[in-house]
């Protein structure tokens, strides 16, 4: 059994055990947090109907917050001497899934 997940302004497939890494969420980390549902897979049956997913959810315990990999942006305009550097590193938190209800 399967689910996508709307985490992070993102969708994500899990499953129960997966590790995934997500934008920053609150939380310290041992607490749980829970997921809306938009595709629930088990097995051959696939549940696309929202009635049935407002009831389904999908939680997952807090691992721990990183940071993620140092990004460079430069910004050049050719022969006027502009040049800006900046950089940025995304916040990020791990989750591990550790159940998917469908609400029945």
């Amino acid at each position: 059994m399967y689910a996508i997940v709307r985490a992070g302004g993102r969708q994500e497939k899990v499953e129960v055990g997966d590790v995934v890494v997500l934008d920053r969420l609150q939380g310290a980390p041992g607490s749980t947090v829970e997921f809306p549902v938009l595709l629930l897979v088990d097995g051959d049956a696939v549940t696309t109907d929202s009635s049935v997913l407002s009831a389904a959810t999908v939680t997952a315990e807090v691992v721990g917050h990183s940071r993620g990999e140092k990004i460079r942006i430069l910004r050049y305009k050719n022969k006027t001497g502009y040049r800006r550097r900046q950089g940025h590193r995304q916040d990020l938190t791990s989750v591990k899934v550790t159940g998917i209800s469908t609400g029945k």
